[in-house]
């Protein structure tokens, strides 16, 4: 399985546009958006895959928008989502509360942590956890995603 992952569009509805089409060349088959969405333009993007969203701190409106994301037919976990794919436990967040971002990655309960807020792409392994920021898709240079192939667990980051 291979896990496409976002964060940080902040409604920008033609930043967002390029992440789709890599999503789509590199046939994904999820996706994970990692906060700070903006707007139900960009959500609308998602459509053609399973997307997990996650709020992030500039997200505003969260039980109107949350509702407009199921409604849209794809899932909102408000600011934590705990999600399995292939037997790999993920924990999905924005990371602006970093108390919440230390205890996924300490937990020992995820094999994957995806989060982003820092518009800066990285990928570090801490103890048997993998934690991945795709960087963002607004305020970052270059504009990124992730991929990550399941069950295996290898992140890249591709620049857009």
């Amino acid at each position: 399985m291979r896990l496409g992952i976002v964060s940080d569009s902040h409604g920008h509805v033609e930043l967002t546009r390029p992440a789709v089409r890599m999503l789509e060349s590199l046939d994904v088959d999820a996706v994970l958006h990692c906060g700070d969405i903006g707007s139900m333009d960009v959500v609308r993007l998602f459509t053609q895959w399973p997307t997990h969203f996650v709020f992030g701190n500039c997200d505003e409106e969260i039980d109107r928008f949350a509702v407009a994301i199921e409604k849209a037919g794809q899932r909102c976990h408000g600011l934590f989502g705990s999600l399995e794919f292939d037997g790999v436990r993920v924990a999905l967040l924005h990371s602006h509360e970093r108390w919440r971002f230390r205890n996924a990655i300490e937990s020992g309960e995820y094999q994957l942590v995806c989060y982003g807020h820092t518009h800066v792409a990285a990928i570090d392994r801490q103890g048997d956890t993998l934690v991945v920021n795709p960087g963002a898709l607004y305020r970052a240079n270059p504009h990124s995603i992730a991929v990550v192939e399941l069950p295996a667990i290898e992140a890249s980051i591709v620049a857009l």
